[in-house]
């Protein structure tokens, strides 16, 4: 069986990595890819948002099944694109990936369908919008309306920096189309989690939770960034806690999205906060995040090609979906400066041996050789019996990678562990 996969980084080297397991599988394109992925599929330099090159590729090669994962070929409705050309292709349709393309969107889906959610207002007029962050209650959240590469969100904690956020989306163009619109609300206070799950539109089946880490630094202080590390499962999402999330959040979605003719099949994201007043939404992502997938599915135990046929299938309800017991981390490597300026093109050593599944992101050949070409480098995966386990030996093998400047976080799960016990 010959496999498309679209995309470039950790998070589509970490479903390679998955895909292999199947026997049937024999071929694996990724586009573009890179040099890590490289190893482990066959690359082909065409650009995920192509979506004329892509559909040719697909349509001039025996594919199977293509996996559409980024969020900007989704948006653009490459799912659609490959349907029309008789290519079975698993993501949202274009309708649906509204639900992560516009924040107005979900956060209108979420209010008429009571999904709780963070108070908002949504915004066209740039001196409407200042007007707004200068009478709310501090600290507020400003939103860029689409897509902006994980950094459109700014969480202010001053009249100031609420006030730049508005004026760098709507007036300084800092996320071009995507943030002519804002979308302003109410800052929750809890501990984050995120919950993915496989659906059909209808039926769906949930991965184990997450945790992600968002800044640069320990702590969480610094500049966002695409993610520094995860762990799963997350230790404050009880059994109890996750029924809760199904019940008031999972399954008005879905039904939220067929009644908005836009039936969502395929990865959902779902990002919350868990306030004192139960479960949050506060985002939604139409596909599997990074670097949670890296961390999720290490601890898969079932065919994740079956499950991803399902989905394009609409049989979902009949597929094995199983998880192991223990514990996932990981660790991203970045670029030193990340998510600022940083330096390209340094060699890569220590990875060949190092005692964990590396996911590849940043990276490029030149003479054999892997170099860095990014900020999030790679992840180092690892499992355990329990989350300190796989803690200590994500960081173990991590240790063992280097490259000039190489910066991680040294706390990935140490909060949420901190927060299990009541610290």
């Amino acid at each position: 069986m010959d496999i498309l996969v679209i995309g470039s980084g950790g998070r589509e080297h970490a479903i390679v990595h998955q895909l292999r397991r199947n026997p049937a599988v024999q071929t694996i394109w990724v586009l573009p890819g890179n040099a890590g992925i490289a190893l482990d599929a066959t690359c082909v330099p065409i650009a995920a948002t192509d979506l004329d090159g892509v559909v040719s590729f697909a349509r001039g090669h025996p594919v199977e099944l293509a996996i559409v994962t980024p969020d900007d070929p989704l948006c653009l409705g490459l799912v659609d694109r490959l349907s029309e050309a008789g290519v079975a292709a698993f993501g949202p349709t274009r309708a649906a990936a509204r639900i992560e393309g516009s924040k107005s969107f979900a956060k209108e889906l979420m209010r008429r369908h009571g999904i709780p959610t963070a108070d908002y207002q949504v915004f066209d007029d740039a001196d409407a919008a200042l007007a707004a962050v200068r009478a709310a209650p501090l600290p507020i959240v400003v939103k860029a309306d689409g897509l902006a590469l994980g950094k459109g969100v700014t969480v202010a904690l001053s009249r100031e920096e609420a006030e730049t956020a508005v004026r760098d989306a709507m007036i300084g163009g800092r996320f071009g189309a995507s943030g002519a619109r804002v979308v302003i609300e109410q800052c929750l206070v809890g501990p984050e989690a995120s919950l993915m799950l496989l659906t059909d539109g209808t039926t769906y089946k949930l991965m184990p939770s997450a945790m992600d880490h968002k800044r640069a630094l320990e702590g969480d202080r610094g500049p966002n960034t695409g993610g520094m590390g995860a762990i799963a499962p997350h230790p404050l999402m009880t059994p109890a806690m996750t029924s809760r999330v199904e019940r008031e959040i999972v399954v008005p979605t879905l039904a939220a999205m067929r009644e908005a003719g836009c039936p969502f099949a395929g990865c959902l994201y779902i990002g919350l906060m868990l306030t004192a007043d139960g479960p949050r939404v506060i985002e939604y992502n139409a596909r599997f995040g990074d670097p949670e997938t890296q961390a999720v599915l290490a601890l898969l135990d079932s065919d994740l090609l079956a499950a991803l046929q399902a989905v394009v299938q609409g049989r979902l309800a009949a597929v094995d979906w199983r998880f192991r017991d223990g514990a996932a981390c990981c660790v991203v490597l970045a670029s030193g400066g990340y998510p600022g300026d940083y330096r390209k093109g340094l060699p890569v050593t220590g990875w060949q041996d190092a005692p964990a599944e590396i996911d590849f992101a940043g990276v490029a050949d030149r003479d054999g050789r892997i170099v860095t070409s990014g900020g999030r480098v790679l992840g180092v995966t690892a499992t355990a019996e329990d989350l300190p386990g796989a803690i200590d030996r994500a960081y173990a093998a991590a240790a063992a990678i280097e490259f000039d400047g190489a910066h991680m976080r040294s706390d990935i799960g140490r909060a949420a562990l901190a927060a299990a016990k009541g610290d």
